[in-house]
């Protein structure tokens, strides 16, 4: 997560490649469901619509999923409820003023990885690394 413009899906087609795993962009959902609803109802749902995207895949091919998207509100996050977070903590606007003043950067100082850098310069291996490590303890 993180605003737009820092780095998510760069980093999450890096991911991808190492991992063989699915990847869920939200501007490609919004553009499949034809909803490009920005007030807080459509950012509700667009959360509930990435939340469903991944438990359907991780559930049906037992893949790990990569989702990359704002989620600008903590209630978001609460929705959508990754079983590990990444945050994008790479930029202070990005290019929508109305998501830089609804953004709410995450509390959990216990969050695995927020990368304030470019995300040309994240491990990926790393990562990579930690979401495995993740997936074999859970099973």
């Amino acid at each position: 997560m993180g605003l737009p413009g820092s780095g998510k899906t760069y980093l999450a087609e890096r991911l991808k490649k190492k991992l063989e795993c699915a990847h869920y962009n939200a501007d490609n959902i919004r553009e499949y469901a034809n909803d490009w609803d920005f007030t807080n109802e459509g950012r509700l749902r667009q959360a509930y619509r990435m939340r469903a995207f991944a438990d359907f895949e991780k559930n049906v091919t037992g893949q790990t999923v990569i989702c990359d998207f704002v989620c600008p509100l903590e209630e978001m996050r609460q929705i959508f409820a990754p079983d590990i977070l990444i945050f994008m903590d790479t930029i202070q606007e990005g290019r929508f003023e109305d998501t830089n003043k609804l953004f709410e950067r995450p509390k959990n100082e216990n969050m695995p990885f927020r990368f304030e850098h470019k995300a040309a310069d994240v491990n990926v291996d790393a990562v990579v690394q930690y979401i495995q490590k993740m997936e074999n303890a859970n099973g």
